[in-house]
């Protein structure tokens, strides 16, 4: 059985696949794992803190616009937009969130989730502001040593022991 298609409409229809086929290969790629950002301040009293973290990330290889995207929501000094903030983060289920700006955003994370990870910064006791339930130190060598601290030898063989 043969199909009679004239020129016009061959083109058109091969137009038309060869223009879906890079968005059906689009939707095939795992998505762009996204960082959701929490600050109880505004974008301009932010700026070296949001250079830094950009630059903490480029650091460990993580690009915005490259091989992740940054959610930010700024309350602009009205923390009780904090929690529709966070809210709207885990509706849109960022991969972390990235709490700033007082302790007050990483509450209002923590109110929202007890599924995505929240990093916060904190003045105050983590532990008596209800941020966490404890605290546990754990350091690497090289955090170690880029802070200047020595570890005792006997520390060391005793880390060996256990590790093998």
């Amino acid at each position: 059985m043969a199909i009679d298609i004239g020129r016009r409409q061959f083109v058109a229809a091969f137009g038309g696949a060869v223009a879906a086929w890079p968005l059906a290969a689009r939707a095939q790629q795992p998505a762009t794992p996204v960082i959701g950002f929490l600050s109880g301040r505004s974008p301009g009293e932010s700026a070296a803190a949001v250079n830094a973290f950009r630059q903490g990330l480029a650091e460990n290889g993580y690009v915005e616009g490259k091989n992740i995207a940054i959610e930010f929501r700024w309350a602009d000094g009205h923390y009780d937009r904090l929690p529709a903030f966070a809210a709207e983060l885990v509706a849109r289920q960022v991969e972390v969130i990235a709490a700033t700006g007082g302790s007050v955003s990483g509450l209002a994370a923590k109110a929202v989730t007890g599924t995505i990870p929240i990093v916060f910064s904190s003045g105050g006791d983590a532990v008596k502001l209800g941020l966490v339930a404890s605290l546990n130190l754990v350091i690497n060598l090289k955090t170690a040593r880029a802070l200047g601290l020595t570890i005792p030898d006997k520390l060391l063989t005793l880390a060996d022991e256990v590790i093998e």
